[in-house]
Parts: structure tokens; sequence; C-alpha cells
């Protein structure tokens, strides 16, 4: 069974390659032998799982060998296509009258590449780029069609150029766009001049292609899943190609995100505290540390070892050099003649995002204008410094005005600080400034300025918080702050995972799904003030009964801020029976007394009272009824709930720190 199995897998090899045999242009050349072309992919870059735009390699299509055309007749076109196994997310320019037009071209020959002091015409490296302004159709008929034009000697055989006219070398075209739908892009009439001489080949480059793999995810270890683009060729000439199916890309998470402490600890599972009877002035919350998986997840707008524009205002660097790495959010980006301005160019250069939810009303949220210089302690850290320009050495991200809004004319939408803290060293903007609104959300995006494509970097931005205590109104109110963090933008704004999946004329570069790995942690509480005492043994049985008292003892001669509150009494014997008893509102500086019989009666065991207030403090007596013949005082327990300190001096430094 296992060897009749290999029999028809060479026998299915043996007739594809006679297929392909029969579908030779011309049926072979003098010294080339007949047309063949290969794909290859030589670079697949790492992808990442969370992008909807994200750019593949480039796949170069290098044919050898074929018949030679007559000069002065129109050079053979055919339609090339490649097929994802997801969205092309290439951006639609639709110039031309063609509503589908991409920004994806089809190099013909690396033009650009090398320069000389005089171009040469047709194709080639010293060719200048030269856009076919007919993408609907190419260069096939009614299109820019090109001809064959006076062959040149070339090792012994001949090899031709490329013109836009019969009778002899004019400049031709080489820059053809692609068609996108849904999973393809497909560039119509691409003329197929054999190469012909030996040791010669005619080499169709396809770059700008972005797809969205958020929706693809990955195997069980990083980087294995491969992102598969076919390649075919078809039309009314018929080249034959090996190696039609290229690993474009390999997918893994990009972002790793970490939350810490306001000291550099990791945080609390319940986030960082606070008291709603104390005030805070720009407390530290927590740091946000954004980390790359690999070296080039977080790109810069253009090749990051451009001059740094952040603060310039140049206008973004041309990367037009057919199969250079430019490592960036842009891919090939050309201004040729016919194409809108700087095709090619992303909107900005990546974007990380922390979104604020359920904020308490009157707790204003600040965040650090720039990356902190490193992590640590919050109350010594920096911004991190300016990088010098052409350097991609240092780590810089700044806060922008919004998830997409885009760069302009060399400037990022960069917001000012509102005020600074550590000695003025760290500027932080109040993200909030719109109004607090009790549950409200609030977005803090930042974007990449410059990046080490050669190292895995964490960038970390702080958390600050202001209030003003009023705990009498119950202000700010109790609650639970969270913040979810990932790259931007995601939907639901300002697009929809619909719309930012496809290919679109509108829609800024790049884009990214929200894949919900860092959503909804806790960051900040706000507590109410409370203090927690236990009267241990209280009764109103066999003729005892037991009076107590509880003090506000929140006015004080050493200045402890004024509170106030209610009391709730929760009794335990075993029975569950005897409901919990709530006393009125408690002012500071007064005695709030009564008895179990009141309260409680027939009780007996003993009492937990919740104050909403600190500096609650108990006094209870046990006697007979009258106080006759027996009492015993005792005081009640302050019990440590852990939701706010109990001692009055730790209290006060805390208060004071803010201050």
């Amino acid at each position: 069974m296992v060897e009749f199995r290999r029999w028809i897998t060479a026998l299915a090899v043996l007739a594809l390659f006679a297929g392909l045999a029969s579908a030779q242009v011309g049926g072979g050349g003098t010294l080339g032998g007949p047309l063949i072309c290969s794909a290859t992919v030589a670079v697949p870059p790492q992808l990442r799982t969370e992008g909807m735009t994200e750019l593949i390699g480039d796949i170069v299509i290098t044919c050898t060998g074929g018949t030679a055309t007559a000069v002065g007749t129109a050079i053979p076109t055919a339609n090339f296509t490649v097929s994802l196994g997801t969205q092309v997310t290439s951006r639609l320019l639709g110039n031309n009258s063609v509503s589908n037009a991409s920004e994806a071209l089809l190099l013909i020959d690396e033009p650009g590449v090398a320069t000389l002091p005089a171009p040469v015409l047709g194709f080639g490296p010293q060719a200048p780029q030269s856009l076919c302004a007919t993408p609907a159709v190419g260069a096939g008929s009614g299109g820019c069609v090109e001809y064959a034009a006076n062959a040149a000697a070339v090792n012994g055989g001949t090899l031709q150029v490329a013109s836009s006219s019969t009778i002899g070398p004019v400049a031709t075209f080489n820059v053809f766009q692609g068609l996108v739908t849904s999973n393809q892009v497909t560039f119509q009439g691409i003329p197929i001049l054999a190469p012909v001489s030996s040791g010669a080949q005619r080499i169709f480059r396809i770059t700008n292609i972005r797809a969205n793999v958020s929706g693809l995810g990955t195997g069980s270890f990083n980087g294995t899943t491969p992102l598969l683009a076919s390649v075919s060729i078809s039309g009314s000439t018929s080249v034959p190609i090996n190696n039609p199916v290229q690993t474009a890309g390999f997918i893994q998470p990009g972002l790793t995100v970490t939350f810490k402490s306001p000291t550099g600890g990791g945080l609390a599972s319940a986030g960082t505290g606070f008291l709603q009877c104390t005030t805070a002035t720009t407390l530290g919350v927590a740091v946000l540390q954004y980390t790359e998986n690999f070296g080039t997840a977080f790109k810069t707008r253009v090749a990051p070892t451009a001059t740094y524009t952040g603060q310039a205002g140049a206008p973004p660097a041309v990367q037009n050099i057919p199969g250079t790495i430019y490592n960036s959010e842009s891919g090939f980006v050309t201004s040729v003649s016919g194409l809108p301005a700087n095709t090619g160019l992303a909107d900005y250069g990546t974007r990380l995002k922390a979104v604020f939810n359920n904020v308490p009303a009157g707790v204003k949220i600040y965040v650090s204008v720039v990356n902190l210089a490193s992590p640590g302690n919050m109350t010594s850290l920096a911004n991190a410094p300016l990088p010098a320009g052409n350097t991609n050495t240092s780590s810089y991200a700044i806060l922008v005005n919004g998830e997409a809004s885009p760069d302009a004319n060399g400037f990022p939408p960069a917001l000012t600080q509102t005020t600074s803290v550590n000695s003025s060293t760290t500027g932080i903007y109040d993200i909030t400034s719109g109004g607090a609104v009790a549950g409200a959300s609030y977005v803090a995006v930042w974007e990449i300025m410059n990046t080490n494509p050669n190292s895995d970097e964490t960038f970390s931005f702080g958390v600050w918080t202001s209030y003003t205590a009023n705990p009498g109104s119950g202000s700010p109110p109790q609650g639970t702050a969270t913040v979810s963090a990932s790259y931007a933008p995601t939907p639901p704004v300002p697009f929809t995972t619909a719309t930012g999946s496809a290919a679109s004329s509108s829609l800024t570069i790049p884009r990214f799904a929200d894949l919900g790995t860092y959503d909804n942690r806790n960051v900040l509480v706000i507590n109410i003030c409370q203090t927690l005492l236990l009267f241990p043994f209280v009764t109103n049985q066999s003729g005892f009964d037991t009076g107590f008292a509880i003090a506000n003892t929140s006015s004080d001669p050493i200045g402890t801020g004024a509170q106030n509150g209610t009391c709730t009494m929760t009794f335990y014997d075993g029975t569950g029976k005897t409901p919990a008893f709530t006393t009125p509102n408690v002012a500071t500086g007064t005695v709030y007394v009564n008895l179990a019989s009141v309260v409680a009666p027939g009780f007996q065991g003993y009492a937990f009272v919740w104050c909403n207030f600190q500096f609650a403090h108990g006094y209870g007596i046990v006697s007979d009824i009258g106080a006759r013949n027996f009492a015993a005082p005792y005081l009640a327990l302050v019990i440590n709930n852990g939701s706010n300190p109990n001692n009055r001096n730790q209290s006060i430094a805390s208060e004071n720190a803010s201050h």
C-alpha cells in the first residue's frame, strides 16, 4: 500500500511538469531555454497576532529563459494574483477611476535600486520608477501597452528592453498597482518580456500587501504559525511558476503588558487603595509596562534610523528602494507620478493604549506624557530623554490626542503636560480634564517615536490620581477603577471589527484588534473610611444589660481631618436571629450611647460595629439592671481589617503626604 501511494505521488508530479511544459511561452529561447519563473519570500517577517494591517514579506518572482519578442510588437501580458488565507487590508487609493486600486505594487526589475547620472529607459535597476496609470488592464489592450525595443547583446545572447513606443526606446512603465478583492490582490496586464539570454533574469517584486492576521491565532509555540501566500499567473499569456505557495510571515503575539505598583512591585489584585476621607494630590497609582515580544513588534512610522521628527516637523522619509527592509509601520513609500503622495506611508507609528473604566466621580487620572526613563519607584522616575536624530538606540514614545489621529507634516498630535511631579522632572497629563463622571471611561494613547528593532524593549508609563476628600457628602464615591491595555487603534472606536478587517480608502493604518488579553485589571480603589470595633461581650439576659458608647474622635488638637458617618452593629450568638442595627449619623467630636436592651433585646453574645469614619472608639459596661450591685466596664477592640490605617499617626502621615 505504501509503495502504491509513492507511485501515485510520482505520477502526479510528472503530470504537473508535463502540464507546465505545454504552457511555455514561445517554446523556448536560443540560450536561456524555456521561460521558467520561481516565487520566493526571502525574509518572511514576524507578524503581530493583534494586527489587522500587517505588512507581509515581499514576494519576488524571478524568471529566466523564454523567447525574444519581435522588436516593435506588444509585449505579451499576464495577470498576477496573490491569495492569502485572510483578508487583504492594503490601503485603497481609488486613483485612475478604479475604486479598488491599492498601495500594493508590482515592480519590474527593481527600478530605482541603482542610480546613474543618466538613468536608462525601460526595465532594470537603473530605470526610474514609472507608473502604469491603467490598473484595470495594466499593459494590456487599451492600457499602457509596452513594446519590445532594440535588443542588446548580453553574454552572447540578447536582452531586450521595453518601450512605450513601437519605433524605438522610449521611457516605459515598471510600477503596477494591485486591485484588492477580499483576500486577493491582482495585478492586471503585467508585461512578460522574457529575459532570453543565459544568466539574465526578469524580476517581479510584489510589495505593500497588508493582511488581517488578528483572527488567525497562533499555535502552541510562538512564531511557528505561518501565513501562506499563493501566487498564480494567468491570462492570455500562461507562465509556469515554481514554488507558488510561499510563507509570507510568521504569526505570534506582539505585546505583553505588566501592571506594577507605584513602588515598582506587583500591583495588588484589588488595585492601589485610597481613602475617601483623605485628599490626594498627584499620588502614584500604577506603572503600566508594555513589552514587545520580538524586536520589531513596536515600529516607528518610518525607518527608525530616519531623523526623529517628533519635534523637528520634517516630512517623512521616503522609503523607495525595492527590497530594503525598513522595520517600520510604513512599507515601500513612493511619490511616483500618478500615485497619491507618499503611497505606502502609514499614518503613525505603533500606538499603545490604556483605557480606564469606572473611574469614580471627582477622581482625576493623570498619565506620563512620555515613557519613563526606567521602571521603578514612581517618586523618583523622570521622563525618558528626547532621542538624538538619526539614532535608533533609545526608546521614546509620546502621549497623543487620539487612537487614530494621524501624524501631520512630520508632527505627531502630541498632548502637552498639564502639570508635573518628581520636582518637575516628569510631565503628566490629566486625561479626565473633560470632567470626571461616575463610571466614566478615559483613554490614554502613546505613539512610538523611536525604537531599536534589534532589542525587545519595554515602555513604562506612570499613572497618578488626585481628588478632594469630602466624606461628609460621600465624595469621592466608593468604587474600583479598572484599566485595559492593548495596541491602538482598536474596535469599536474608531472603526468596527468588520470594517477594520477589510481594505479601506478612509481608515488609518496601522489597525489592531483588542484580543482581551489585558482587559479590566483593577488599578484604583476608593475605600470608605471605616473603623471596625469589636464588643466581645454584650448581654441583655438574666437581669443584666449592656451599655455602650461609640466616640467619633476625628476632631482633635493635632489636626486630623474631621469625618462623620453612621455605625452598623452586627450581632453574633450562634442563632443569627438578632437583626443588625444602624445608628444615626455620628458627627465628629460627639459620642453615641445606647443600651443592648434597646437595640438587641434578649441578646447575649458579641457584636462587630462598622463605623463609616476613622478613629472610632468604643466603651462597654455590663451591669445588673440599674447598675445597683454589679458593673464591669471594658474598651471595645479596634480590629485592623486592612481597608485603611487605624493608627492615628500613620493616617496623619498619609494625609500630610498628599499636601
